[in-house]
């Protein structure tokens, strides 16, 4: 077979619901709504762990947080229990490399630990610190970089290009989107084979920081796209908190900016897959955007993602590759692991695909075939000095479980998402036949992904 180039886009902390093609959101955005008319939409994707972190090392991966030592956030309160992604992990763009792939990553890459000295930038001077550099040897096979570690200045960016040193670090006055998409359109583009191999296949991460906090920092002529919808059009999930409350008050807020946040994504994606076209890749270049989680923005009490909430875990995914993948909207329970094994074997890579991957493919269920299909995935939310602690649950099509070790009383919550969407009401004491059952098959999730949580119910 001819092997497809692979284009992977991905802003940071966009919610599922947040594409106007569901019809869930009065949120705008025209090119993600027409590219879903083109590939297969995947409308109960999970993002496992809803942090940056641990989701770009599954990704990365295809394995689950404890296999993989990216337990949380990679920052310098975490790096004493070497939470970054490992070297001699053997990474999806490891095989691609070999395959004799040209492979660029651009963006945000958060996937190392921050260490003294520490770098001198705006992410760095609290505690913990958050931003650093990923040296060549630890960049898993992408030949162009241009990237950072995290870094919220979305109108100010910094990246390192691909032959910078650590102190070597630039700033950009222009939104990054933005950038990033100039960027991809360049090495998408190739003139004169600047950026890549132009006789060898290619694979491209665009990894874009918006809609991610603070929200203001966004174009004003995406935020005037919604000076004339109502708050009424605005406000319509039911779970947010009242006005007058802290967490209501907080998204009504933000709610406008973080909507202009995803219609300028949007745009920018709109461009690099018009470069695409235009440059005769389309039929030849499976592309991809999803997201590492979604965000509550208040929603529930709770400020943004790391929870079990569906505007947290549930991000948006959609697949294109013409002609192969049949245009569709399916309700498969894909989670962040699965990612790796679907798309190596799509590509033709089934076989390299390392053992200790612990992922599924579904690549028979993106080209619309028969297999079996996962009931339930598993979500998890994990202290790193006590990681028999923090949370842990079960998602499926009908409930959400939760298992609560937070405090020193265990507690656990059940969610009806079919009888109540929105996640307002616990069920779990008048449903405790269903909490065993989720219970038992949670107790499965986590001894299949090394969990120490397990250690305490043999």
């Amino acid at each position: 077979m001819t092997h497809p180039n692979l284009l992977f886009v991905f802003p940071d902390q966009m919610r599922g619901q947040a594409i106007g093609a569901l019809g869930e959101e009065s949120v705008i955005t025209p090119n993600l709504d027409r590219f879903a008319t083109e590939g297969l939409l995947l409308d109960n994707v999970s993002a496992t762990y809803p942090i940056c972190s641990p989701f770009r090392a599954m990704l990365m991966t295809g394995k689950y947080p404890f296999s993989n030592k990216v337990i949380s956030n990679c920052t310098s309160r975490t790096a004493q229990y070497d939470v970054e992604l490992q070297e001699d992990d053997r990474c999806w763009s490891d095989i691609l490399k070999d395959r004799g792939y040209s492979l660029g990553y651009i963006g945000k890459w958060h996937l190392d630990s921050p260490r003294e000295p520490y770098i001198d930038c705006q992410n760095n001077r609290g505690d913990p610190k958050w931003n650093e550099w990923c040296p060549p040897n630890r960049r898993h096979g992408f030949d162009y970089w241009y990237s950072y570690g995290t870094y919220d200045r979305h109108t100010n960016p910094m990246y390192w290009s691909n032959d910078a040193t650590r102190d070597e670090f630039h700033f950009v006055d222009q939104w990054g989107p933005e950038h990033e998409a100039d960027m991809a359109i360049k090495y998408i583009q190739n003139k004169s084979g600047a950026y890549r191999e132009q006789d060898q296949p290619f694979s491209l991460v665009v990894s874009m920081n918006p809609p991610h906090m603070p929200y203001n920092l966004v174009p004003d002529r995406y935020v005037e796209q919604y000076t004339n919808i109502s708050d009424d059009e605005l406000f319509v999930r039911a779970n947010i908190p009242p006005v007058g409350t802290e967490w209501g008050d907080y998204y009504r807020a933000n709610i406008r900016n973080y909507f202009s946040m995803i219609t300028g994504v949007d745009d920018q994606f709109g461009r690099i897959i018009s470069a695409l076209d235009n440059a005769g890749l389309a039929d030849n270049t499976i592309v991809v955007f999803t997201s590492d989680h979604g965000n509550c923005l208040g929603i529930h009490n709770e400020i943004a993602k790391n929870n079990h909430y569906e505007e947290s875990i549930r991000i948006p995914f959609i697949i294109r590759w013409p002609g192969e993948l049949p245009i569709r909207r399916d309700n498969l329970l894909l989670s962040a692991p699965d990612i790796f094994p679907t798309l190596m074997d799509l590509m033709g890579f089934s076989e390299d695909v390392p053992e200790e991957v612990e992922g599924i493919s579904y690549a028979d269920v993106f080209r619309g075939q028969d297999m079996e299909r996962p009931e339930s995935q598993l979500y998890v939310a994990i202290d790193p000095e006590q990681p028999k602690k923090g949370t842990r649950g079960l998602r499926t099509k009908t409930h959400t479980l939760l298992i609560d070790r937070r405090a020193s009383t265990e507690s656990v919550v059940l969610h009806d998402n079919k009888q109540d969407p929105y996640q307002l009401s616990n069920i779990a004491p008048s449903n405790q036949e269903l909490v065993t059952a989720l219970s038992q098959e949670l107790d499965l999730w986590l001894r299949k992904t090394n969990d120490p949580w397990v250690m305490d119910h043999p």
